[in-house]
């Protein structure tokens, strides 16, 4: 009969905290998305993770420094596979038209919807807005990075692309918003023809 080390005993606890861990914040996420900031309790977090109420509580100790964890969670998991689409060095013909795309997809996504929910309610609630503000400085630092990618080296390098940057995601997350009330289909979007157009006339000079 074998018996397993204290040193893979050790790694298998690690391992459970670590699975435990991205099932509660996966479980936040849901829970944002599915019910808002509002209706997002510590109670549903736990049912739809499945863990214990002693589990969640040693992860997070209290309901909003978990749902910035969530937020941030989902967020980097996507600045990630935004990066897997543009590591290569290959030329690309279609360089701002796809980066652009790429990047208004990203308003469509669980984080987005997320982390609305949570700078709604941060409006009256200090503790919130803190840690909020904290998490969204760190996570503009490495978006800032990941879009230079999308737009790869020529294009990143021009002296108009920090406003270039910038004036696409103000946009496009005022155009989102809207698509809470009203369910077209976004890669129809007018406003995406427009902003391919910006972004080609300030950066292709």
């Amino acid at each position: 009969m074998t018996h397993a080390t204290p040193d893979h005993a050790r790694r298998t606890q690690r391992e459970r905290r670590a699975d435990s861990r991205a099932l509660i914040l996966d479980a936040a996420v849901e829970s944002l998305v599915r019910n808002g900031y509002a209706g997002t309790t510590t109670v549903t977090i736990q049912a739809l993770a499945g863990v214990s109420r002693g589990r969640l509580l040693h992860h997070f100790p209290s309901r909003d420094a978990l749902l910035v964890a969530a937020a941030e969670h989902l967020a980097i998991e996507r600045i990630e596979e935004m990066e897997q689409w543009f590591t290569d060095d290959r030329t690309i013909d279609n360089r701002i038209d796809l980066a652009v795309g790429s990047l208004w997809r990203t308003f469509r996504q669980p984080y987005f919807w997320a982390a609305m929910e949570l700078w709604s309610a941060a409006r009256t609630n200090d503790e919130l807005r803190d840690q909020l503000d904290e998490s969204e400085h760190r996570l503009g630092r490495a978006i800032a990075v990941v879009v230079a990618t999308m737009f790869g080296p020529r294009h990143s390098s021009h002296p108009a692309f920090g406003d270039v940057r910038e004036l696409l995601f103000t946009s496009m997350r005022g155009v989102a918003l809207t698509y809470a009330i009203d369910r077209r289909d976004p890669d129809g979007d007018p406003h995406l023809v427009l902003w391919r157009q910006i972004a080609h006339r300030m950066l292709d000079d």
